[in-house]
């Protein structure tokens, strides 16, 4: 084969969304542990531009929160939570456990999206120690990929876990948190966050962030999101980055955490 016939095969193995990257860098925001606080997750709500909300399941206001969101266009995500290498602070109900089956692993998931309606993906609460289990990974991938159109968010509690890699080679579409915003909740971290997240999708094409309900979030976030077109970002729906086979050619996967820490978070 010549030289040319190689390289014409080449590009058409590639296919079109894979020539070239997004002509200006994508941002996607999610916005986790919705539901214990009503104002806060109105706070969210009211955020510009498609800022997703990651709400939990058996909360005061997760309901509610998740209709108001889907009223306001925004993306809802169930926001599963799963156990810890560190006891929680506080119960927290529709916890994925290691005691469980696959049984009851879906189960447990059918009673958590009942809670949270119009959920179209489902990300990890904290889960530093399931989301490195193979068995339990592979139980909820599967029960996920029963469900049409649900994907999943690895929110990268520990550099260990298999859930991205796992619910893709089960067929259901999944991408992985880059940055966190506030491990830190101070102003100026996030805003150093804020600007290594602008960094990384400058030099990927597409970056994830995920960020907390806290005051001080909230506020940056406020004044940041209207800058970032003209700063030559898009910043677009979680769904389009789990969904767009571009970002996937250039949205490279981490070898390691990217937040400041692994703390896991939980709305008090």
């Amino acid at each position: 084969m010549t030289r040319l016939a190689v390289v014409i095969v080449a590009v058409l193995a590639l296919g079109p969304a894979a020539a070239e990257p997004p002509a200006r860098p994508q941002i996607a925001i999610i916005i986790d542990d919705l539901g214990y606080q009503r104002r806060a997750g109105e706070r969210v709500i009211a955020l510009p531009g498609p800022v997703a909300c990651a709400i939990l399941p058996g909360t005061p206001s997760g309901e509610v929160l998740a209709r108001a969101a889907r009223s306001s266009r925004k993306e809802v995500l169930l926001h599963l939570p799963m156990q810890a290498a560190d006891p929680p602070r506080r119960a927290e109900p529709g916890m994925l456990s290691l005691d469980m089956d696959r049984a009851e692993v879906a189960a447990a998931l059918d009673a958590a999206l009942a809670e949270v309606p119009y959920a179209i993906g489902v990300s990890n609460h904290r889960g530093s120690l399931l989301t490195q289990q193979a068995t339990h990974m592979q139980w909820l991938m599967e029960a996920l990929g029963a469900r049409e159109r649900l994907f999943f968010v690895d929110s990268y509690t520990t550099h260990r876990s298999v859930a991205m890699r796992t619910a893709r080679g089960n067929g259901v579409q999944a991408v992985r948190r880059d940055v966190f915003l506030d491990d830190d909740p101070s102003v100026d971290r996030i805003r150093e966050e804020f600007e290594r997240l602008k960094r990384l999708a400058r030099e990927r094409g597409a970056a994830i962030a995920i960020g907390h309900p806290y005051d001080a979030t909230l506020g940056f976030l406020e004044t940041a999101l209207p800058s970032l077109v003209d700063e030559g970002f898009d910043l677009v729906p979680i769904s389009v980055l789990v969904t767009n086979p571009a970002a996937f050619a250039y949205s490279k996967t981490m070898t390691g955490p990217t937040g400041s820490g692994l703390t896991e978070m939980l709305d008090d």
